[in-house]
């Protein structure tokens, strides 16, 4: 069995936040009660939740064709990835398809066969990620990151830092804030080193960046 590295797409390799926030700038009118900063500084999910114009309107954003395909790049999740290949890692797209947007499926790996190629494996589920084997986790999204752990009991997540995770803390996870590399690629080394049965903290005195 390969040490296989589970990689997010949204928030993690791609900035859904970062583009989202300026599509809803673009159609914002002078009366707005929502400013840009809120916008630009906010938590995406959490102000949807409260203000469901907003909602509405990041559902018809992510409508227009093309948008899942062309998401930029973000470079923390891409900076884990770069690591996790030298490292030795098998590495997959494990990521979460809208549930009533089936052409964002097809978009997403679109998407993925444009940066990664068309053989890199992918992953599209419906509803979680709790059952999906891997050694690590990268993703920022806390409810999937605990689901997958609750499974994983030796796993490592590694989670980029995002609003949406601000203030998330878990044993057997690393947030990746672009200043902490080093502990990041000394975490996947441990993770890959590990035997079957050995949790990767228990390795981490055998590697070094």
């Amino acid at each position: 069995m390969p040490a296989i590295a589970l990689f997010d797409m949204d928030g993690t390799l791609f900035d859904y936040d970062g583009q989202m926030q300026k599509d809803l700038v673009n159609l914002m009118s002078p009366e707005e009660t929502i400013t840009e900063e809120m916008l630009r500084e906010g938590d995406m999910w959490a102000l949807a939740k409260d203000h469901p114009y907003l909602e509405r309107r990041m559902d018809l954003i992510k409508k227009v064709p093309g948008w899942w395909k062309n998401l930029p790049k973000f470079q923390l999740g891409w900076d884990v990835l770069k690591y996790a290949q030298e490292i030795g890692f098998c590495c997959h797209i494990l990521t979460k398809g809208p549930r009533k947007k089936s052409f964002a499926w097809a978009e997403k790996v679109e998407c993925i066969d444009l940066h990664l190629g068309e053989d890199f494996p992918i992953d599209i589920v419906g509803k979680d990620k709790d059952n999906r084997y891997g050694r690590v986790l990268v993703d920022d999204y806390p409810t999937y990151m605990e689901g997958w752990l609750a499974n994983r009991k030796r796993g490592l997540g590694i989670m980029p830092r995002q609003k949406v995770n601000i203030g998330f803390e878990h044993p057997n996870v690393v947030v990746y804030d672009g200043t902490n590399i080093k502990e990041v690629v000394r975490a996947l080394k441990a993770a890959y080193l590990r035997e079957p049965k050995q949790h990767w903290r228990d390795v981490l005195d055998q590697v070094e960046f």
